[in-house]
């Protein structure tokens, strides 16, 4: 089920007032949401405004991308969410882009939810974990209706990391809309310990690379698409090399 809520275009809003779980959005929730949203997104804002991006390389790839198809399919690591999503949010204002995010369907999935619609972004709800058929119908519709460019982890908040999922692979097969890969280096940063999510210091220097686009094949069997996830994964690997000695050189 998608339609518009009151607080703006989100798709799936089914789950802003029911979770899978049974649980419901209450009053004193919806109002302290709404407190804490634009509280959250300045803060973001201002850690994104403290960490200057000094060189971005690879810029070129976004803009033959984007004069080739409407949308596209961004891929990083889950651990280099932060500061490729303030990137990609920024050129919105410098190309014609839409940049959207799948959302947990859960209650505090709807915090994030509004927050991401406060720093700009499109959020998609579904959940690749507990509810994967409904989420890659959720992104594929966005892709492809609202020519959404559904930003993708491929390795997800579970891990393992540096792993690349088939569900990337699959969207770009079905959509025929190209993966685009991305990473980002800090001068300096934090590694949280469980999940090893980088977390820049405030006033360091980073560095984005945007990789070529790769797009799938629909013909390709399942032994394509396993080659496909091996050669993206090593793509990944590539552009936070080309990030890391773009800041070096910096």
């Amino acid at each position: 089920m998608s339609k518009s809520g009151p607080g703006g275009d989100l798709r799936n809003t089914i789950y802003r007032y029911r979770t899978m779980s049974g649980r419901t959005m209450t009053r004193t929730r919806r109002i302290a949401y709404r407190l804490l949203a634009p509280i959250l997104a300045g803060l973001v804002r201002s850690w994104w405004r403290s960490c200057p991006v000094v060189v971005a390389v690879g810029e070129e790839h976004l803009d033959a991308v984007l004069a080739a198809q409407p949308s596209f399919l961004p891929v990083y690591w889950h651990q280099h969410n932060l500061f490729c999503t303030g990137y990609l949010l920024a050129q919105q204002a410098r190309r014609p882009m839409r940049i959207g995010f799948l959302i947990s369907p859960s209650l505090d999935g709807e915090l994030a939810a509004q927050v991401v619609q406060r720093l700009g972004g499109y959020p998609i709800r579904g959940s690749s974990t507990h509810t994967g058929a409904l989420a890659m119908k959720e992104t594929f519709q966005a892709l492809m209706r609202e020519k959404v460019s559904a930003v993708l982890t491929p390795d997800g908040p579970r891990g393992p990391r540096f792993k690349f999922k088939p569900g990337a692979v699959l969207l770009a097969q079905m959509s025929g809309r190209p993966l685009v890969p991305m990473a980002f280096c800090a001068s300096r940063a934090l590694l949280v310990h469980w999940d090893k999510f980088v977390l820049p210091m405030p006033f360091c220097r980073i560095a984005v690379a945007i990789g070529a686009p790769r797009t799938v094949d629909r013909s390709i069997g399942a032994a394509g698409l396993v080659k496909v996830q091996e050669e993206m994964e090593q793509q990944l690997k590539a552009v936070f090399a080309s990030a890391r000695a773009a800041l070096q050189r910096a």
